[in-house]
């Protein structure tokens, strides 16, 4: 019997522990213009549903002009990546920044800085790794960032932009390994709008390991 019993409790144990790859594909079209729906949870900003290039987005507006950020999809507790399509505006010498992050407010982030002419890899206030990247107003660009947990306490961070109507590059233009982090929070899509412009987000692809739902 207490074999049974230890069986038992070792089988729920690795139940409620059971990790699933949940995948979303997420685009403005199905949603009606101004208000975000539920699904777009706004952390800080102005963010609504608007138009660009005859298609629906989700719009990260100039006023206020601030960090602004909005989570998408179900919450991590394990590997996590974004992709998305996004277009930005400069005004004269004023050029916002823009990207995407995974595993919640203080994961990684991923951020194109036209002001820099970089791609960076940060994680709350500190960059942690970047390289140069020529970015261009008024077109779109793809942004993806991965981050897959490896052997014990080791994770890849791994980070991709390019522009929209071309091929996804073979390899990352950034590679940065970390560790013990949690891995848990929801993918997230940003914008500081320093231009005065809105800044434009669509075909937004998640994929998120998340514990499984109890039977």
């Amino acid at each position: 019997m207490k074999r049974l019993l230890l069986a038992a409790s070792l089988f729920t144990a690795c139940s409620l522990h059971a990790q699933q790859l949940q995948s979303f594909d997420i685009k403005a079209d199905d949603w009606a213009e101004g208000e975000p729906p539920q699904e777009v949870f706004v952390v800080d900003g102005t963010i609504k549903i608007g138009a660009r290039d005859g298609n629906k987005a989700i719009v990260i507006d100039p006023n206020p002009i601030t960090d602004a950020s909005a989570q998408l999809a179900a919450s991590a507790s394990g590997n996590a990546s974004i992709e998305a399509r996004i277009l930005a505006i400069k005004r004269g010498r004023s050029t916002p920044r823009f990207g995407v992050s995974v595993h919640g407010m203080s994961g990684h982030r991923l951020i194109v800085n036209p002001a820099k002419k970089s791609l960076d890899l940060m994680k709350n206030d500190q960059t942690l790794a970047t390289v140069p990247f020529a970015w261009t107003s008024e077109v779109w660009v793809k942004v993806k960032l991965e981050a897959k947990k490896g052997a014990g306490d080791a994770w890849t961070i791994t980070g991709k932009a390019w522009p929209a109507d071309a091929a996804e590059p073979a390899e990352p233009l950034i590679k940065y390994e970390d560790k013990n982090l949690k891995g848990q929070g929801k993918c997230a899509i940003w914008a500081t709008p320093f231009s005065g412009e809105p800044v434009f987000f669509d075909d937004i692809k998640i994929s998120v390991e998340a514990a499984a739902a109890a039977p």
